[in-house]
C-alpha cells in the first residue's frame, strides 16, 4: 500500500463553508433557472425549496458519515466501508470520478460562454477561456493549497455580493407578483419532478467530506459547513427564482432559457445589471471549478489505494497525487 499523502492546510469553519457554497453555486443556477420556470411555472421557488429540503437531509447523512469516517476520500470511503473494496465498489467510485470530470467540463464551458459574452468573443474565445480557467486553477491547486482557499473565498464573496444585489433589486423593485400565485403553479407531480431535476444544483456539498480531515474542529465546523451551506444556497435559489418571475413573463423566460438571469438583470438594471450577472457567473463557475479540484483531487489516489485503479495512480509529485 502506498504511503498516505500528508494533510493539506488546516481548514476552519469559514473555509469549509466556502468549499461547500463554492461547489453548490456554480454554473448550474445560471443555466437551469429558465428550465426550472418552464417546468414548474410560478412554483419555481417552491421547487427549489423542495430540492433544498432533500439536499438538507442528504447533507445531514453526509455529516454523520464524515464525523464517523473522516477521510479525504469522502464518498469513496463510505462506499468501501459499506460494501468493501471490489469490482462493484470500484466501478461506482470510478463513475464518481468521471462525474467530477463532467462537472468540471460543464463549469469550464459555462465560464467560457459567459466570458465570451462579456468580451463579445466568438467560439475561439470561448474555448480559450474554458481551457485557460481549468489550467490556471489546476496549477493553483497543485502548487499552493493555501492559495486555493484564499481564491475560493474571493470568488464566493464576489458572486454572493452580486447575486444578493440581484435578489434585493428583484424583490424590491415593482414587478408582477401575480406570476407567483398558486394559479400559475403546476400540479404536485410535475412540481416534484421539476424539483428532482434541479436537485443537481445542490450537488457540491459532498466536497466538504473530501476536505473534512483538514478541519481544525470537525464537530463544530462540519455542521455549519454542511447544513449552513445548504441553507444559504436554498434561500439564494428561492430568491433568484422569485426575482426572475417578478420581472420576466413566462414567454420571455422561454425565449431566454439559457441566460434568463442576465435577461432579468437587463430588465431590472439595464446593461450594467446584465454585466454584473455575467461577472457573477464567471465568479461562480470559477469557484465551482476551484472547489471541485480541491475537494476531489485525491480521489484517484485513494481509489488506487483500495486496489480499484492501477497502482500508478498512487504515485505523487511534491506530495500531490497529480493523476
Amino acid at each position: 500500500m502506498a504511503k498516505t499523502c500528508p494533510p493539506k492546510t488546516p481548514l476552519g469553519t469559514g473555509a469549509l463553508l466556502s468549499i461547500g457554497v463554492g461547489g453548490m453555486i456554480g454554473g448550474g443556477i445560471f443555466a437551469v433557472t429558465g428550465l426550472t420556470i418552464e417546468l414548474t411555472r410560478g412554483a419555481a421557488p417552491i421547487a427549489f425549496a423542495i430540492a433544498g429540503v432533500v439536499a438538507l437531509l442528504t447533507a445531514w447523512s453526509y455529516l454523520k458519515l464524515t464525523l464517523r469516517y473522516p477521510s479525504s476520500g469522502g464518498t469513496v470511503e463510505y462506499l468501501n466501508r459499506a460494501f468493501g473494496p471490489g469490482v462493484l465498489t470500484g466501478a461506482l467510485n470510478i463513475l464518481l470520478c468521471l462525474s467530477y470530470v463532467i462537472l468540471l467540463a460543464i463549469y469550464a464551458y459555462a465560464f467560457g460562454s459567459y466570458g465570451a459574452q462579456l468580451f463579445d468573443g466568438g467560439p475561439l474565445a470561448r474555448h480559450l477561456l474554458a481551457s485557460g480557467i481549468l489550467i490556471t486553477l489546476a496549477v493553483l491547486n497543485f502548487l499552493g493549497p493555501h492559495l486555493v482557499i484564499r481564491s475560493e473565498n474571493s470568488f464566493n464573496i464576489l458572486k454572493l455580493i452580486l447575486l444578493v444585489g440581484f435578489i434585493v433589486a428583484g424583490l424590491t423593485l415593482p414587478g408582477e407578483p401575480a406570476r407567483l400565485a398558486p394559479a400559475h403553479w403546476v400540479a404536485p407531480l410535475p412540481l416534484l419532478a421539476g424539483a428532482m431535476i434541479i436537485f443537481l444544483n445542490y450537488e457540491g456539498f459532498e466536497l466538504i467530506a473530501n476536505a473534512a480531515p483538514q478541519a481544525t474542529n470537525p464537530r463544530r465546523s462540519l455542521p455549519v459547513a454542511y447544513l449552513g451551506g445548504v441553507a444559504i444556497v436554498l434561500l439564494m435559489y428561492m430568491g433568484i427564482a422569485a426575482a426572475v418571475l417578478l420581472h420576466l413573463g413566462f414567454g420571455a423566460v422561454a425565449a431566454h432559457r439559457d441566460d434568463v438571469l442576465s435577461a432579468a438583470a437587463q430588465q431590472l438594471l439595464g446593461h450594467g445589471g446584465a454585466v454584473a450577472v455575467i461577472i457573477a457567473a464567471l465568479a461562480a463557475t470559477a469557484s465551482a471549478i476551484n472547489a471541485t479540484f480541491y475537494g476531489s483531487g485525491r480521489l484517484t489516489y485513494l481509489i488506487a489505494k483500495y486496489g480499484e485503479l492501477p497502482a500508478e495512480f498512487e504515485h505523487n509529485i511534491r506530495n500531490q497525487p497529480v493523476e
